[in-house]
């Protein structure tokens, strides 16, 4: 009877032992299994977080592409019109007393004005009846009003895509107090003429992409600011300030340019030497 109790007892005793054993085996691996979980949740969450970020770069990489490529287009539109033939109809406009550069080459009392169009290869927009003309305290001149860009039409915009605007503004170089003596002058020309003078031209183009926010800030329309900052009045902001504050994506792209008057000549073949040129020939006196 002993010897049963005795083996009965210890049956029971290391059953016991391997169900503790069991139950210890089972929790570690739940834990083990969580652990898993958690890792793969935080790789998950890292992974999207980091294709965020990589599309956000991607993103403002392509509107910065977008907008560096539509001021670039405004400026080399006006450097095609002012290099090309004086013969063509661009070069004319833009030259005249109505175009964007002979309005400051013609008449040296418009040196201090801004003269602001909204750029369109598709009209004529850099001309003074469809131009924005102001003062440097920021009034109109003329009441030439006509030039700012205006996100709500078609014509605001640089193609029929209506995705970016462009407005240009164009101001003579402030005088340089240490500028080289006689530099302004046109070598070969006579200082007392008025085509003899060598201009300089600050010339800002602001590029906005106005379907990702409205470019406005409160009841203000930040096209309708000047793009320099010496001339914003105390309290207000300059048209690239407004665009920062309304979180419209834009770049504004300054460039100088110099416009001088380059004298032509022809050459004339001398008599008997071969045909002669139009212009080499003297017209006969009038009877």
């Amino acid at each position: 009877m002993l010897r049963r109790q005795l083996t009965s007892r210890s049956t029971e005793k290391n059953i016991s032992i391997n169900s503790a054993y069991r139950s210890t085996e089972q929790g570690a691996t739940l834990i083990v299994v969580l652990l898993f979980l958690v890792l793969i949740m935080l790789a998950g969450v890292i992974a999207v977080r980091q294709s965020n970020t990589d599309l956000k770069i991607a993103t403002s990489d392509q509107i910065n592409t977008v907008l560096l490529q539509s001021s670039d287009s405004a400026n080399q539109k006006l450097e095609m019109m002012l290099n090309g033939s004086p013969a063509s109809a661009e070069y004319k406009d833009a030259t005249s007393a109505a175009g964007v550069f002979g309005y400051f080459l013609l008449d040296d009392n418009n040196a201090g004005n801004e003269f602001i169009y909204c750029f369109n290869p598709r009209t004529k927009k850099y001309l003074t009846a469809n131009a924005t003309v102001k003062a440097p305290s920021g009034g109109l001149v003329n009441s030439l009003n006509n030039g700012i860009c205006d996100h709500t039409t078609a014509d605001g915009y640089t193609s029929a895509r209506q995705t970016v605007m462009t407005q240009m503004s164009v101001t003579t170089t402030p005088p340089n107090p240490n500028a080289e003596r006689f530099g302004h002058v046109v070598i070969g020309k006579e200082i007392e003429d008025r085509t003899s003078k060598r201009y300089k031209f600050d010339i800002r183009a602001t590029s906005a992409l106005p379907a990702y926010n409205e470019p406005k800030v409160g009841n203000s329309k930040c096209f309708e600011k000047t793009s320099i900052k010496l001339n914003v009045i105390t309290g207000n902001t300059s048209l690239s300030e407004c665009l920062l504050a309304a979180s419209t994506p834009s770049k504004m792209l300054y460039e100088q340019a110099d416009v001088e008057n380059v004298s032509s000549s022809t050459v004339c073949t001398p008599f008997g030497r071969g045909s002669l040129d139009s212009k080499c020939v003297l017209s006969p006196p009038n009877p």
